[in-house]
């Protein structure tokens, strides 16, 4: 019994990160990185033309892990995960308009919340899920900026999603996100500092979709509380959404790229590509940890929901201060 149980969660896990790393290293080494080089320009933090193609790995690997699982979710919901890499992808090689792109992603997260949500949870429930998931889907993309930066968070955040739902008996939920796991780390080797690759929009589009997903689907099949997606990729969450709502409210045009995330900040106030990641690893892996441990006592949840807002207040002013001397920047050009 256990062993099969090891096997269920492992060994696809195994094949994702094997499968990733493999292309990843192909793409690298053909004219295919070729397509899709991105440029350093007034929003970039990085120096030498680097390629983007790392999220034809990443979607590989999760969809050969997902081959054992049958799949682990409807299959319009795993569609939705081939859609959002395709478009991405020719977004990647071929700019394409952000408006199209916005209302692709939302008809993705309408349809993979009208499924999973159904009738029975009613229309308000499943349009707030939409607009969430659709949020999710592009801050990922906003976050994918530094080296490293994005990968680790996305093994760290499903690998947390894994443990969550392995302590709640449902193990094919486990496998899952050990599969987004393991797939994630295999980019990683060649995305951490310095990066030889980055995800693309084929990569973090999928990954902030998949984020929402399971957040949810985890909820449904009761192997943890609503809010715990919510906490577990609150560091990427809070710094999308605080930079925005910035932005916004100085009449920034929010859509444009720009360097004002609170990661890209501190690289520029003289932070490494190495030494933001690591910091970044540790906030969200203390977030995951308090997370898991507030879903089995459930003392812990006021204090978890209470506190990490005060952390990320913390935290923030923290960066402000450091970072107060930079100047304001808009990019015109860049990937968002």
């Amino acid at each position: 019994m256990i062993s099969t149980i090891i096997c269920s969660l492992w060994i696809p896990a195994l094949v994702a990160l094997l499968t990733s790393a493999a292309v990843i290293a192909l793409v690298i080494r053909s004219r295919v990185a070729r397509l899709a080089m991105d440029h350093p320009n007034q929003r970039s933090l990085h120096q030498t033309p680097t390629p983007r193609l790392g999220g034809l790995g990443i979607v590989a690997g999760i969809a050969a892990g997902w081959v054992c699982l049958f799949p682990p979710f409807e299959w319009p919901v795993v569609l939705g995960v081939g859609i959002l890499a395709a478009v991405s992808l020719l977004d990647d090689v071929r700019t394409l308009s952000a408006g199209w792109r916005l209302l692709l992603h939302i008809a993705v997260a309408l349809l993979a919340m009208t499924v999973l949500l159904h009738a029975a949870h009613g229309i308000w429930l499943t349009l707030a899920a939409t607009l969430a998931t659709a949020w999710m889907i592009n801050l990922y993309n906003f976050m994918d900026g530094s080296d490293g930066l994005a990968g680790g968070m996305a093994c760290l955040g499903f690998g947390a999603y894994g443990v969550a739902a392995l302590i709640a008996g449902d193990t094919t939920l486990a496998s899952a996100g050990f599969v987004i796991a393991g797939a994630t780390l295999g980019f990683l080797w060649f995305n951490f500092p310095p990066a030889r690759i980055f995800m693309g929009d084929a990569g973090a589009i999928p990954l902030g979709y998949l984020a929402a997903v399971m957040g949810i689907a985890g909820w449904l099949r009761d192997a943890w509380p609503l809010w715990f997606g919510a906490i577990v990729f609150s560091p990427f969450i809070v710094d999308a959404t605080v930079t925005l709502s910035r932005r916004a409210a100085r009449g920034a045009k929010v859509w444009q790229a720009h360097r004002e995330h609170y990661y890209q900040r501190l690289v520029r106030s003289g932070w490494s590509h190495r030494r933001t990641a690591v910091a970044e690893y540790a906030l969200m892996l203390a977030c995951s940890v308090l997370a898991i441990a507030a879903v089995r006592i459930e003392a812990l949840r006021p204090v978890l929901l209470a506190g990490v807002p005060a952390i990320y207040i913390t935290l923030l002013v923290m960066v402000e201060r450091r970072v107060a001397v930079l100047p304001t920047q808009d990019a015109t050009s860049g990937p968002c």
